[in-house]
Protein backbone atom coordinates (compact mmCIF):
# COMPACT_ATOMS: atom_id res chain seq x y z
CA UNK A 1 0.00 0.00 0.00
CA UNK A 2 1.31 3.40 -0.98
CA UNK A 3 1.98 5.76 1.94
CA UNK A 4 -0.28 8.78 2.09
CA UNK A 5 0.41 10.09 5.60
CA UNK A 6 3.44 11.70 7.29
CA UNK A 7 3.44 10.23 10.79
CA UNK A 8 6.46 12.14 12.09
CA UNK A 9 4.91 15.46 11.10
CA UNK A 10 1.68 14.41 12.78
CA UNK A 11 3.33 13.59 16.09
CA UNK A 12 5.26 16.85 16.03
CA UNK A 13 2.19 19.01 15.32
CA UNK A 14 -0.02 17.14 17.79
CA UNK A 15 2.59 17.36 20.53
CA UNK A 16 2.95 21.09 20.03
CA UNK A 17 -0.79 21.69 20.18
CA UNK A 18 -1.27 19.57 23.30
CA UNK A 19 1.44 21.47 25.13
CA UNK A 20 -0.31 24.72 24.18
CA UNK A 21 -3.54 23.43 25.74
CA UNK A 22 -1.80 22.31 28.90
CA UNK A 23 -0.36 25.79 29.20
CA UNK A 24 -3.86 27.31 29.25
CA UNK A 25 -4.93 25.47 32.43
CA UNK A 26 -3.40 24.41 35.71
CA UNK A 27 -5.06 21.02 35.30
CA UNK A 28 -6.20 19.54 32.00
CA UNK A 29 -8.59 16.69 31.26
CA UNK A 30 -7.58 15.38 27.85
CA UNK A 31 -10.08 13.11 26.14
CA UNK A 32 -8.04 10.65 24.09
CA UNK A 33 -10.16 9.26 21.26
CA UNK A 34 -9.22 6.27 19.16
CA UNK A 35 -6.85 3.52 20.20
CA UNK A 36 -3.59 4.48 21.88
CA UNK A 37 -1.45 1.40 21.37
CA UNK A 38 -3.06 -0.15 18.33
CA UNK A 39 -5.06 2.28 16.23
CA UNK A 40 -5.31 -0.03 13.25
CA UNK A 41 -8.31 1.78 11.82
CA UNK A 42 -6.23 4.94 11.45
CA UNK A 43 -3.34 2.90 10.03
CA UNK A 44 -5.64 1.36 7.42
CA UNK A 45 -7.31 4.56 6.21
CA UNK A 46 -4.20 6.77 6.53
CA UNK A 47 -1.39 4.60 5.12
CA UNK A 48 1.76 5.63 6.96
CA UNK A 49 0.03 6.28 10.28
CA UNK A 50 1.81 4.34 13.05
CA UNK A 51 -0.67 2.30 15.14
CA UNK A 52 1.26 3.04 18.36
CA UNK A 53 2.26 6.61 17.50
CA UNK A 54 -0.10 8.28 19.96
CA UNK A 55 1.26 6.47 22.98
CA UNK A 56 4.78 7.53 21.98
CA UNK A 57 3.56 11.09 22.04
CA UNK A 58 2.02 10.57 25.46
CA UNK A 59 5.27 9.15 26.81
CA UNK A 60 6.82 12.58 26.35
CA UNK A 61 4.45 13.77 29.09
CA UNK A 62 4.65 10.66 31.25
CA UNK A 63 5.77 12.45 34.42
CA UNK A 64 2.73 14.77 34.26
CA UNK A 65 0.11 12.31 33.01
CA UNK A 66 -2.39 10.08 34.75
CA UNK A 67 -4.62 7.64 32.86
CA UNK A 68 -8.32 7.12 33.55
CA UNK A 69 -9.99 4.35 31.53
CA UNK A 70 -13.72 4.69 30.85
CA UNK A 71 -15.91 1.74 29.90
CA UNK A 72 -19.65 1.79 29.26
CA UNK A 73 -21.40 -0.60 31.67
CA UNK A 74 -23.86 -1.53 28.90
CA UNK A 75 -20.95 -2.68 26.73
CA UNK A 76 -19.80 -4.98 29.54
CA UNK A 77 -23.31 -6.38 29.86
CA UNK A 78 -23.61 -7.22 26.16
CA UNK A 79 -20.01 -8.49 25.82
CA UNK A 80 -19.15 -5.93 23.17
CA UNK A 81 -16.10 -7.02 21.17
CA UNK A 82 -13.29 -4.96 19.67
CA UNK A 83 -13.44 -6.07 16.06
CA UNK A 84 -9.78 -5.39 15.34
CA UNK A 85 -8.32 -7.64 18.03
CA UNK A 86 -11.30 -9.85 18.82
CA UNK A 87 -11.61 -9.41 22.59
CA UNK A 88 -14.41 -7.96 24.70
CA UNK A 89 -14.22 -4.40 26.01
CA UNK A 90 -13.87 -5.49 29.64
CA UNK A 91 -10.92 -7.73 28.81
CA UNK A 92 -9.43 -4.91 26.77
CA UNK A 93 -9.48 -2.70 29.87
CA UNK A 94 -7.24 -5.24 31.60
CA UNK A 95 -5.01 -5.41 28.53
CA UNK A 96 -4.76 -1.61 28.40
CA UNK A 97 -3.83 -1.37 32.07
CA UNK A 98 -1.03 -3.90 31.53
CA UNK A 99 0.14 -2.07 28.40
CA UNK A 100 0.21 1.33 30.13
CA UNK A 101 2.07 -0.05 33.12
CA UNK A 102 4.60 -1.73 30.83
CA UNK A 103 5.48 1.70 29.41
CA UNK A 104 5.58 3.33 32.88
CA UNK A 105 2.39 5.34 32.26
CA UNK A 106 0.38 5.67 35.45
CA UNK A 107 -3.17 4.29 35.43
CA UNK A 108 -5.09 5.96 38.26
CA UNK A 109 -8.50 4.33 37.94
CA UNK A 110 -11.31 2.87 35.85
CA UNK A 111 -14.76 4.48 35.60
CA UNK A 112 -17.91 2.55 34.73
CA UNK A 113 -20.08 4.95 32.71
CA UNK A 114 -23.84 4.66 32.16
CA UNK A 115 -23.95 2.44 35.23
CA UNK A 116 -27.43 1.35 36.29
CA UNK A 117 -26.81 -1.84 38.22
CA UNK A 118 -25.82 -4.15 35.34
CA UNK A 119 -24.82 -7.44 36.94
CA UNK A 120 -21.89 -7.99 34.57
CA UNK A 121 -20.58 -4.50 35.37
CA UNK A 122 -20.86 -5.14 39.10
CA UNK A 123 -18.92 -8.38 38.67
CA UNK A 124 -16.27 -6.60 36.60
CA UNK A 125 -15.88 -3.91 39.27
CA UNK A 126 -15.33 -6.60 41.88
CA UNK A 127 -12.74 -8.24 39.66
CA UNK A 128 -10.87 -4.96 39.16
CA UNK A 129 -10.91 -4.10 42.84
CA UNK A 130 -9.63 -7.57 43.69
CA UNK A 131 -6.71 -6.78 41.35
CA UNK A 132 -6.02 -3.54 43.19
CA UNK A 133 -7.58 -1.18 40.62
CA UNK A 134 -9.67 1.74 41.88
CA UNK A 135 -13.14 1.87 40.26
CA UNK A 136 -15.69 4.69 40.08
CA UNK A 137 -19.26 4.83 38.78
CA UNK A 138 -20.98 7.39 36.58
CA UNK A 139 -24.72 7.20 36.01
CA UNK A 140 -27.24 7.97 33.23
CA UNK A 141 -28.66 11.50 33.47
CA UNK A 142 -32.29 12.10 32.60
CA UNK A 143 -32.64 14.58 29.74
CA UNK A 144 -29.02 14.21 28.56
CA UNK A 145 -27.77 16.07 26.55
CA UNK A 146 -30.56 18.64 26.11
CA UNK A 147 -31.50 19.44 29.73
CA UNK A 148 -28.41 21.47 30.54
CA UNK A 149 -29.77 22.83 33.81
CA UNK A 150 -30.32 19.34 35.18
CA UNK A 151 -27.01 18.00 33.81
CA UNK A 152 -24.94 20.76 35.40
CA UNK A 153 -26.39 20.24 38.88
CA UNK A 154 -26.24 17.94 41.86
CA UNK A 155 -28.98 15.84 40.21
CA UNK A 156 -26.82 15.42 37.10
CA UNK A 157 -23.05 15.29 37.20
CA UNK A 158 -23.29 15.75 40.95
CA UNK A 159 -24.56 12.17 41.34
CA UNK A 160 -21.44 10.75 39.70
CA UNK A 161 -18.50 9.61 41.76
CA UNK A 162 -15.67 12.15 41.80
CA UNK A 163 -12.57 10.52 40.34
CA UNK A 164 -9.60 11.26 42.58
CA UNK A 165 -6.61 12.30 40.48
CA UNK A 166 -3.14 13.47 41.47
CA UNK A 167 -1.45 14.78 38.32
CA UNK A 168 -1.91 17.92 36.20
CA UNK A 169 -2.68 16.03 32.96
CA UNK A 170 -5.53 13.51 33.19
CA UNK A 171 -5.86 11.44 30.04
CA UNK A 172 -9.29 9.84 29.69
CA UNK A 173 -9.25 6.93 27.24
CA UNK A 174 -11.38 3.85 26.56
CA UNK A 175 -11.48 0.48 24.76
CA UNK A 176 -13.56 1.98 21.96
CA UNK A 177 -16.09 4.64 20.90
CA UNK A 178 -19.26 5.27 22.88
CA UNK A 179 -17.54 4.58 26.20
CA UNK A 180 -18.35 7.97 27.75
CA UNK A 181 -14.97 9.67 27.64
CA UNK A 182 -16.30 13.19 27.08
CA UNK A 183 -19.04 12.84 29.70
CA UNK A 184 -16.40 11.65 32.17
CA UNK A 185 -14.29 14.75 31.50
CA UNK A 186 -17.25 17.12 31.83
CA UNK A 187 -18.38 15.47 35.05
CA UNK A 188 -14.90 15.94 36.45
CA UNK A 189 -14.89 19.64 35.52
CA UNK A 190 -18.11 20.08 37.47
CA UNK A 191 -16.73 18.27 40.54
CA UNK A 192 -13.36 20.06 40.36
CA UNK A 193 -15.16 23.41 40.30
CA UNK A 194 -17.19 22.41 43.38
CA UNK A 195 -13.84 21.80 45.08
CA UNK A 196 -12.41 25.14 43.99
CA UNK A 197 -10.24 23.84 41.14
CA UNK A 198 -10.65 25.45 37.70
CA UNK A 199 -9.64 22.57 35.45
CA UNK A 200 -9.68 22.63 31.65
CA UNK A 201 -10.70 20.26 28.91
CA UNK A 202 -9.41 19.37 25.46
CA UNK A 203 -10.03 16.57 23.02
CA UNK A 204 -7.45 14.47 21.18
CA UNK A 205 -9.30 12.59 18.48
CA UNK A 206 -8.28 11.65 14.97
CA UNK A 207 -11.69 11.18 13.33
CA UNK A 208 -13.60 12.66 11.73
CA UNK A 209 -10.87 14.89 10.30
CA UNK A 210 -12.32 18.37 10.62
CA UNK A 211 -10.59 19.99 7.64
CA UNK A 212 -11.39 17.25 5.12
CA UNK A 213 -14.69 17.40 3.17
CA UNK A 214 -17.72 15.88 4.87
CA UNK A 215 -17.98 13.14 2.24
CA UNK A 216 -14.26 12.45 1.95
CA UNK A 217 -13.80 8.64 2.04
CA UNK A 218 -11.63 8.92 5.18
CA UNK A 219 -14.50 10.57 7.04
CA UNK A 220 -17.07 8.17 5.60
CA UNK A 221 -14.87 5.28 6.79
CA UNK A 222 -15.06 6.66 10.33
CA UNK A 223 -18.85 6.67 10.10
CA UNK A 224 -18.73 3.05 8.93
CA UNK A 225 -16.45 2.15 11.84
CA UNK A 226 -19.02 3.53 14.30
CA UNK A 227 -22.12 2.29 12.47
CA UNK A 228 -23.30 0.40 15.56
CA UNK A 229 -23.26 3.68 17.52
CA UNK A 230 -25.33 5.40 14.84
CA UNK A 231 -22.84 8.27 14.74
CA UNK A 232 -23.32 10.76 11.94
CA UNK A 233 -20.66 13.09 10.55
CA UNK A 234 -21.97 16.61 10.11
CA UNK A 235 -20.91 20.17 9.48
CA UNK A 236 -20.17 21.87 12.81
CA UNK A 237 -22.84 24.63 12.92
CA UNK A 238 -21.16 26.42 15.84
CA UNK A 239 -17.84 26.64 13.98
CA UNK A 240 -19.52 27.85 10.82
CA UNK A 241 -21.37 30.57 12.73
CA UNK A 242 -18.34 31.68 14.76
CA UNK A 243 -15.71 31.70 12.01
CA UNK A 244 -17.50 31.31 8.70
CA UNK A 245 -15.39 28.19 8.12
CA UNK A 246 -16.79 24.76 7.26
CA UNK A 247 -15.54 22.08 9.64
CA UNK A 248 -16.57 18.45 10.03
CA UNK A 249 -17.51 16.99 13.40
CA UNK A 250 -19.92 14.32 14.52
CA UNK A 251 -23.33 14.44 16.09
CA UNK A 252 -22.47 13.51 19.68
CA UNK A 253 -19.90 16.30 19.99
CA UNK A 254 -22.30 18.81 18.47
CA UNK A 255 -25.13 17.69 20.74
CA UNK A 256 -23.05 17.92 23.91
CA UNK A 257 -21.43 21.27 23.09
CA UNK A 258 -24.10 23.33 24.92
CA UNK A 259 -23.32 21.27 28.03
CA UNK A 260 -19.63 22.08 27.74
CA UNK A 261 -20.46 25.75 27.19
CA UNK A 262 -22.65 25.80 30.30
CA UNK A 263 -19.95 24.19 32.44
CA UNK A 264 -17.22 26.53 31.25
CA UNK A 265 -19.49 29.52 31.72
CA UNK A 266 -20.18 28.48 35.29
CA UNK A 267 -16.47 28.00 35.98
CA UNK A 268 -14.93 30.93 34.13
CA UNK A 269 -17.86 33.23 33.43
CA UNK A 270 -17.50 32.43 29.72
CA UNK A 271 -16.58 29.55 27.43
CA UNK A 272 -13.18 29.72 25.73
CA UNK A 273 -14.39 27.39 22.98
CA UNK A 274 -16.72 28.70 20.30
CA UNK A 275 -17.37 25.30 18.68
CA UNK A 276 -16.92 21.55 19.18
CA UNK A 277 -14.12 21.74 16.61
CA UNK A 278 -12.34 24.25 18.83
CA UNK A 279 -12.29 21.62 21.58
CA UNK A 280 -10.23 19.27 19.47
CA UNK A 281 -6.52 18.90 18.91
CA UNK A 282 -6.56 17.30 15.49
CA UNK A 283 -3.73 17.98 13.05
CA UNK A 284 -4.14 14.81 10.98
CA UNK A 285 -5.56 16.65 7.98
CA UNK A 286 -2.34 18.67 7.68
CA UNK A 287 -0.26 15.49 7.47
CA UNK A 288 -1.88 13.82 4.46
CA UNK A 289 0.78 13.83 1.77
CA UNK A 290 -1.05 11.74 -0.83
CA UNK A 291 -4.79 12.34 -0.79
CA UNK A 292 -5.59 9.74 -3.45
CA UNK A 293 -3.71 7.02 -1.56
CA UNK A 294 -5.76 7.79 1.56
CA UNK A 295 -8.99 7.90 -0.44
CA UNK A 296 -8.27 4.49 -1.95
CA UNK A 297 -7.38 2.99 1.44
CA UNK A 298 -10.52 4.45 3.05
CA UNK A 299 -12.77 3.08 0.31
CA UNK A 300 -11.43 -0.41 1.02
CA UNK A 301 -12.06 0.09 4.73
CA UNK A 302 -15.70 1.00 4.07
CA UNK A 303 -16.18 -2.25 2.16
CA UNK A 304 -14.45 -4.22 4.91
CA UNK A 305 -16.74 -2.65 7.51
CA UNK A 306 -19.77 -3.64 5.42
CA UNK A 307 -18.63 -7.26 5.32
CA UNK A 308 -17.86 -7.19 9.04
CA UNK A 309 -21.33 -5.91 9.92
CA UNK A 310 -22.94 -8.38 7.50
CA UNK A 311 -21.18 -11.30 9.21
CA UNK A 312 -22.09 -9.97 12.66
CA UNK A 313 -25.72 -9.82 11.55
CA UNK A 314 -25.56 -13.39 10.20
CA UNK A 315 -24.12 -14.52 13.54
CA UNK A 316 -27.01 -12.87 15.39
CA UNK A 317 -24.82 -10.25 17.05
CA UNK A 318 -26.63 -7.24 15.54
CA UNK A 319 -30.12 -6.36 14.33
CA UNK A 320 -29.03 -5.57 10.78
CA UNK A 321 -29.31 -1.78 11.01
CA UNK A 322 -25.52 -1.36 11.02
CA UNK A 323 -25.27 -3.47 7.87
CA UNK A 324 -27.86 -1.28 6.19
CA UNK A 325 -26.02 1.87 7.22
CA UNK A 326 -22.71 0.55 5.88
CA UNK A 327 -24.42 -0.25 2.59
CA UNK A 328 -25.61 3.36 2.39
CA UNK A 329 -22.09 4.59 3.18
CA UNK A 330 -20.70 2.39 0.39
CA UNK A 331 -23.13 4.08 -1.96
CA UNK A 332 -21.98 7.52 -0.73
CA UNK A 333 -18.36 6.56 -1.35
CA UNK A 334 -19.18 5.17 -4.78
CA UNK A 335 -17.93 1.65 -4.08
CA UNK A 336 -19.36 -1.87 -4.10
CA UNK A 337 -18.20 -5.40 -3.31
CA UNK A 338 -16.75 -5.55 -6.82
CA UNK A 339 -14.13 -2.96 -5.80
CA UNK A 340 -12.65 -5.48 -3.38
CA UNK A 341 -10.81 -7.59 -5.92
CA UNK A 342 -10.18 -10.62 -3.71
CA UNK A 343 -13.93 -11.20 -3.35
CA UNK A 344 -14.52 -12.31 -6.94
CA UNK A 345 -11.47 -14.60 -6.89
CA UNK A 346 -12.58 -16.31 -3.66
CA UNK A 347 -16.11 -16.85 -4.94
CA UNK A 348 -14.91 -18.14 -8.32
CA UNK A 349 -12.65 -20.67 -6.58
CA UNK A 350 -15.50 -21.78 -4.32
CA UNK A 351 -17.81 -22.24 -7.29
CA UNK A 352 -15.19 -24.19 -9.24
CA UNK A 353 -14.42 -26.57 -6.35
CA UNK A 354 -17.84 -26.75 -4.71
CA UNK A 355 -16.12 -26.17 -1.35
CA UNK A 356 -15.19 -23.13 0.78
CA UNK A 357 -12.32 -21.15 -0.72
CA UNK A 358 -10.31 -18.02 -0.01
CA UNK A 359 -8.21 -15.51 -1.93
CA UNK A 360 -5.41 -13.11 -0.96
CA UNK A 361 -3.86 -10.16 -2.77
CA UNK A 362 -0.07 -10.05 -2.47
CA UNK A 363 1.89 -6.78 -2.12
CA UNK A 364 2.66 -6.83 -5.86
CA UNK A 365 -1.04 -7.11 -6.74
CA UNK A 366 -0.96 -10.79 -7.67
CA UNK A 367 -3.84 -12.95 -6.42
CA UNK A 368 -3.41 -16.36 -4.80
CA UNK A 369 -6.22 -18.68 -3.76
CA UNK A 370 -6.71 -21.54 -1.36
CA UNK A 371 -9.23 -24.39 -1.56
CA UNK A 372 -10.57 -26.89 0.94
CA UNK A 373 -8.77 -30.26 0.86
CA UNK A 374 -8.94 -33.41 3.00
CA UNK A 375 -5.88 -32.14 4.88
CA UNK A 376 -6.37 -28.38 5.06
CA UNK A 377 -9.09 -25.80 5.44
CA UNK A 378 -9.18 -23.13 2.74
CA UNK A 379 -7.69 -20.43 4.98
CA UNK A 380 -4.74 -22.68 5.94
CA UNK A 381 -4.16 -23.67 2.31
CA UNK A 382 -4.26 -20.00 1.31
CA UNK A 383 -1.50 -19.12 3.78
CA UNK A 384 0.77 -21.83 2.41
CA UNK A 385 0.10 -20.80 -1.19
CA UNK A 386 0.77 -17.13 -0.35
CA UNK A 387 4.07 -17.98 1.35
CA UNK A 388 5.10 -20.06 -1.66
CA UNK A 389 4.35 -17.18 -4.01
CA UNK A 390 6.22 -14.69 -1.86
CA UNK A 391 9.23 -16.98 -1.55
CA UNK A 392 9.34 -17.92 -5.24
CA UNK A 393 8.64 -21.56 -4.34
CA UNK A 394 7.02 -23.72 -7.02
CA UNK A 395 3.34 -24.29 -6.40
CA UNK A 396 3.60 -28.08 -6.73
CA UNK A 397 6.19 -28.36 -3.97
CA UNK A 398 4.94 -29.65 -0.60
CA UNK A 399 6.14 -27.44 2.26
CA UNK A 400 4.71 -29.88 4.80
CA UNK A 401 4.64 -33.60 4.11
CA UNK A 402 1.28 -35.36 4.54
CA UNK A 403 3.04 -37.72 6.96
CA UNK A 404 3.45 -34.70 9.28
CA UNK A 405 -0.14 -33.52 8.89
CA UNK A 406 -1.84 -36.89 9.35
CA UNK A 407 -0.66 -37.48 12.95
CA UNK A 408 -1.90 -34.00 13.87
CA UNK A 409 -5.30 -34.87 12.38
CA UNK A 410 -5.37 -38.12 14.36
CA UNK A 411 -4.58 -36.18 17.55
CA UNK A 412 -7.44 -33.75 16.89
CA UNK A 413 -10.00 -36.47 16.17
CA UNK A 414 -9.04 -39.23 18.59
CA UNK A 415 -7.82 -37.31 21.62
CA UNK A 416 -8.98 -33.68 21.48
CA UNK A 417 -12.59 -34.34 20.55
CA UNK A 418 -12.64 -32.39 17.28
CA UNK A 419 -14.95 -33.40 14.45
CA UNK A 420 -13.14 -31.52 11.68
CA UNK A 421 -9.86 -33.21 10.71
CA UNK A 422 -8.61 -30.34 8.56
CA UNK A 423 -5.84 -28.17 9.98
CA UNK A 424 -6.60 -24.58 10.93
CA UNK A 425 -4.35 -21.66 10.03
CA UNK A 426 -2.52 -21.62 13.35
CA UNK A 427 -1.95 -25.38 13.26
CA UNK A 428 -0.50 -25.28 9.76
CA UNK A 429 1.91 -22.50 10.78
CA UNK A 430 3.09 -24.54 13.77
CA UNK A 431 3.60 -27.55 11.50
CA UNK A 432 5.49 -25.36 9.03
CA UNK A 433 7.71 -24.06 11.85
CA UNK A 434 8.59 -27.61 12.87
CA UNK A 435 9.43 -28.55 9.29
CA UNK A 436 11.56 -25.41 8.91
CA UNK A 437 14.05 -26.84 11.41
CA UNK A 438 15.17 -29.45 8.85
CA UNK A 439 13.72 -28.25 5.54
CA UNK A 440 15.34 -25.13 3.97
CA UNK A 441 12.36 -24.60 1.67
CA UNK A 442 9.96 -24.56 4.60
CA UNK A 443 12.30 -22.17 6.39
CA UNK A 444 12.30 -19.91 3.29
CA UNK A 445 8.49 -19.91 3.29
CA UNK A 446 8.35 -19.08 7.00
CA UNK A 447 10.57 -16.03 6.45
CA UNK A 448 7.89 -14.56 4.17
CA UNK A 449 5.33 -14.15 6.98
CA UNK A 450 6.07 -10.44 7.64
CA UNK A 451 5.22 -9.67 4.01
CA UNK A 452 1.60 -10.68 4.62
CA UNK A 453 0.98 -7.68 6.88
CA UNK A 454 -1.40 -5.29 5.16
CA UNK A 455 -2.49 -7.81 2.52
CA UNK A 456 -6.19 -8.17 1.65
CA UNK A 457 -7.98 -11.53 1.94
CA UNK A 458 -11.51 -12.82 1.52
CA UNK A 459 -13.21 -16.10 2.43
CA UNK A 460 -16.31 -17.54 0.80
CA UNK A 461 -17.62 -18.52 4.26
CA UNK A 462 -17.37 -17.19 7.80
CA UNK A 463 -14.10 -18.48 9.23
CA UNK A 464 -13.71 -19.98 12.66
CA UNK A 465 -12.58 -17.67 15.44
CA UNK A 466 -9.21 -19.47 15.43
CA UNK A 467 -8.59 -18.79 11.74
CA UNK A 468 -9.84 -15.20 11.97
CA UNK A 469 -7.59 -14.54 14.95
CA UNK A 470 -4.55 -15.97 13.14
CA UNK A 471 -5.15 -13.74 10.12
CA UNK A 472 -5.60 -10.75 12.40
CA UNK A 473 -2.33 -11.45 14.22
CA UNK A 474 -0.54 -11.68 10.89
CA UNK A 475 -1.91 -8.25 9.98
CA UNK A 476 -4.02 -9.54 7.07
CA UNK A 477 -7.18 -7.53 6.38
CA UNK A 478 -9.73 -10.34 6.22
CA UNK A 479 -13.36 -10.23 5.11
CA UNK A 480 -15.84 -13.10 4.80
CA UNK A 481 -19.08 -13.78 3.00
CA UNK A 482 -21.93 -13.69 5.54
CA UNK A 483 -22.66 -17.41 5.36
CA UNK A 484 -21.55 -20.56 7.13
CA UNK A 485 -19.95 -23.63 5.59
CA UNK A 486 -22.71 -25.90 6.93
CA UNK A 487 -26.37 -25.57 7.88
CA UNK A 488 -25.71 -26.54 11.49
CA UNK A 489 -27.15 -24.30 14.17
CA UNK A 490 -24.01 -24.35 16.33
CA UNK A 491 -20.79 -22.95 14.93
CA UNK A 492 -17.44 -22.63 16.71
Amino acid sequence: MKNGFDNEKYLSLQSEKIRERIGQFGKLYLEFGGKLFDDYHAARVLPGFAPDGKVKLLLQLADQAEIVIAINAADIEKNKVRGDIGITYDLDVLRLIDAFRATDLYVGSVVLTQFCGQSAAVAFQSRLEALGVTVYRHYPIEGYPSDVERIVSDDGYGKNDFIETARPLVVVTAPGPGSGKMATCLSQLYHEHKRGVDAGYAKFETFPIWNLPLKHPVNIAYEAATADLKDVNMIDPFHLEAYGVTAVNYNRDVEVFPVLTAIFTEIYGSCSYKSPTDMGVNMAGYCIVDDEACRAAARQEIIRRYYGESCANRQGLTDGSSTYKCRLLMNQAGVSEADRFVVAHALEKATATGQPAAALELPNGAIVTGKTTPLLGASAALLLNALKALGGIHDDMHLISPIVIEPIQALKLKHLGNHNPRLHSDEILIALSICAATNPTAELALRQLPKLRGCEAHSSVILSSVDSATYRKLGINLTCEPQYQTKKLFHR
